[in-house]
This record gives structure tokens, sequence and C-alpha cells, in this order.
């Protein structure tokens, strides 16, 4: 089995940390909410570990990408406890990209055919990422 526990992108300590639902609440008046948060990986891009999702307390999802690329995350960190440091803003994702992450995730030709339409969505873009041992 791979090690999943260890640092990614830049690194970052655990201090100084955000809740989610202190995230929400910025981003329900400004655009933008820049700090460190922590939570649970959900899922993980199938393909190279591109991306991950998390939940978040008012029942979304959010995707988080990596800056500019400069690295990626264990394929299988799914269920691991995770610190983020970045950026998050809503936005509107189209068909097309909404289809490309449903492929990354290994989803089927008939769900990815059922996407069509654009999804409002939370999303992160980590400067850097920590993931815990599992407790």
């Amino acid at each position: 089995m791979d090690v999943v526990a260890g640092e990614y992108g830049a690194k970052i300590s655990d201090d100084g940390m955000f809740s989610l639902t202190n995230m929400l609440q910025v981003l329900a008046s400004k655009e933008m909410f820049e700090g460190k948060i922590s939570g649970e990986i959900k899922e993980v891009c199938a393909k190279k570990g591109c991306w991950l999702t998390m939940d978040l307390p008012n029942g979304d999802s959010m995707r988080v990408t990596f800056k500019d690329y400069g690295f990626f995350v264990p394929k299988n960190a799914q269920g691991y406890p995770v610190i983020l440091e970045g950026k998050a803003v809503k936005v509107v994702t189209d068909v097309e990209t909404l289809r490309h992450y449903a492929e990354d995730a290994g989803r089927t030709a008939e769900e990815i055919a059922k996407i069509n339409k654009p999804k409002e969505e939370y999303t992160f873009e980590a400067t850097g990422v920590l993931i815990q041992d599992k407790i």
C-alpha cells in the first residue's frame, strides 16, 4: 500500500485554521476566501490525483485543485483527514468540465451522459496540502 499521509505542494502547518462553516460564511458575503481549512477527502481523481473533493457542512461538495497543477495527491487518499491552504471561490462549472471530472472519477458513460446543465459550486485552489494519518 502506498504511503498517503504527507505534505504536497507548499509546506503548511496545522495552526490558524478556519472551519468549513466559517469559510462558507465568508463566501456568502465576499467573492473569495483565503486561508487554511481542514476536512476529510471524499474523492480523488482516479487518473492521476489532480483534484480531490470534500463534503461541506451545507450538504454541498467542494472540488479542490492544485495551484498551477504543480503537484498531485495519492489516488488512494479517500477518507483521509486533510489540511488545505489556498483560496476558495463560488463558480459556475460548465457541462463539458463537469463531464470531464466525472470521467476522471471513473463514472460510467450513462452517468456522464446524464450531466446536462451547469452547476454552481465551491472550488478551492490549494497551494499546500497536508494529508494526515487516519485515526
